[in-house]
């Protein structure tokens, strides 16, 4: 597995948090902010519900609702990341 520098990450405590030093977590808003998105191939033009994937990040893959673009991203190891896509392709997921 491979490490990723996040020592220049400007990272924010979760609103959740308390004064009493609760157990909460921290999230960046800039990890990401020069990542070049790209929408899944089963985007269509009418704006279909899709995610979409950022490259350029060793060992892992972001990924973020394509109606949402300024919301969360979920980050993922590339082997997990990868593990999905086969099985979603092989029919393994119901919906």
């Amino acid at each position: 597995m491979r490490a990723i520098d996040l020592s220049n990450v400007t990272w924010r405590k979760s609103s959740y948090s308390n004064t009493n030093g609760g157990d909460c977590i921290e999230v960046s808003d800039d990890f990401l902010s020069a990542a070049a998105w790209r929408k899944s191939s089963y985007s269509n033009t009418d704006g279909g519900a899709c995610v979409e994937v950022a490259d350029g990040f060793p060992a892992v893959v972001p990924v973020r609702d394509s109606k949402n673009p300024g919301g969360p991203a979920l980050i993922f190891e590339s082997a997990a990341w990868s593990s999905f896509v086969t099985a979603a392709k092989g029919g393994e997921f119901t919906v």
